[in-house]
């Protein structure tokens, strides 16, 4: 049997279905070190609120915490992965506290390696480029294998010098299962919140879900969507489910638009309605740091097409060359109108939205590394 050591912040709604499924693998044990402890990552200050999510994060593996931003709470934690005799220890991202000291430490000894999903996308002036690949190059030194999420973070890796043979394709994935199941369940609820919020059954419904915060752009998706000139027998509405620093002014930007809705944080067990109540989600992120954006994952399971900004990294694999979306630019909010008015009269089957999500699955990580060990 082959030991894993995985190093994440903290317990996270994407990561738990991952270390479910490694877990259930006779052949790996598993073990998950978190290198904050709950009281550092209780309170969102993006959200502005404290998030609880409602479905388990850390049941069916093993797992420890520990407050790696301290000297002793770092040693602590070289120390618990060291005792443990891992095999491999797979590290997620490594610019946070006590991250970067763990790749170090273990290299040469024990394989290292690594989880992120960074691209080249948001530009830099040209001295902060080279400043940054020369240490990027430096960090990933020290990693010994890397899962590349999708096509802009393998071109991001080969750019900080890991060569092909050091790549593996993971791609990014949610747990799609949970998502697409009780499907007749969740439609009848979703003819509900339609009713509730005066949508009509055949209405077209765009959905923004997220921070509503400045890199997201939620206010200026408003103010595209009320600009649009939508036509045909379809109306059209705008969702947004979501809290954050731009909740007063998106309210106050929409107060007379009938056909937009604010309906604040939903939790996850309640995104599969919420999507469903949707026909297409919009992400136009202007970044930076809209690495891939899974949203349009958990959406796309749902049945949902999508639009996102040229700044999103999961563009390139979820939507382009496919019927499933479009790409706007995310500095011409002005453009973005005529995409949403042009996608009610062209928007893709859901059966074959769910179909084409289907590609991206989170087995398909678990794979990668059960490879990795024969």
């Amino acid at each position: 049997m082959k030991r894993l050591a995985i190093l994440s912040t903290h317990p996270i709604q994407y990561n738990a279905p991952l270390f479910r499924l490694i877990a259930a693998d006779p052949d790996i044990e598993l073990k998950v070190f978190y290198s904050k402890v709950t009281e550092e990552v209780r309170f969102d200050k993006d959200f502005g609120q404290e998030v609880t999510w409602d479905i388990p994060l850390t049941e069916g593996y093993a797992h420890e915490s520990f407050a790696a931003s301290e000297s002793a709470g770092l040693q602590a934690l070289i120390a618990g992965i060291k005792g443990f005799g891992p095999n491999a220890v797979l590290v997620f991202g490594w610019n946070f506290a006590g991250h970067f000291a763990v790749m170090k430490h273990f290299k040469g000894s024990v394989p290292v390696w690594f989880r992120g999903d960074s691209t080249l996308i948001d530009p830099l002036p040209f001295w902060k480029r080279i400043a940054r690949k020369l240490w990027l190059r430096y960090v990933y030194r020290h990693v010994d294998k890397a899962f590349y999420v999708g096509q802009a973070n393998y071109r991001y890796y080969r750019w900080c010098g890991l060569q092909e043979s050091q790549l593996v394709f993971a791609p990014h994935a949610v747990d799609n299962e949970f998502f697409m199941k009780d499907d007749e369940e969740r439609q009848k609820r979703t003819l509900e919140i339609r009713a509730e919020l005066g949508i009509p059954k055949e209405a077209f419904v765009f959905l923004f879900v997220g921070k509503l915060e400045a890199k997201k752009q939620p206010v200026e998706l408003a103010q595209a969507f009320m600009e649009a000139q939508f036509q045909g027998n379809k109306s059209a509405h705008l969702i947004f489910v979501g809290s954050g620093q731009l909740d007063h002014e998106l309210r106050a930007t929409t107060k007379d638009a009938q056909n937009i809705h604010l309906v604040g944080f939903k939790n996850q067990s309640e995104m599969p309605i919420w999507y469903r109540v949707a026909d297409m989600l919009c992400l136009p992120s202007k970044g930076p740091g809209e690495t891939w954006g899974l949203a349009v994952n958990e959406a796309m399971a749902c049945g949902c097409s999508a639009i996102v900004s040229d700044r999103v990294g999961c563009g390139e694999d979820l939507i382009l060359a496919t019927e499933f979306g479009t790409i706007v630019p995310f500095d011409q909010p002005s453009t973005w109108g005529r995409s949403m008015a042009d996608l009610i009269e062209s928007s893709a089957p859901k059966a074959r939205i769910v179909e084409h999500i289907q590609h991206f699955r989170v087995d398909a990580f678990c794979n990668a590394i059960q490879g990795q060990f024969r």
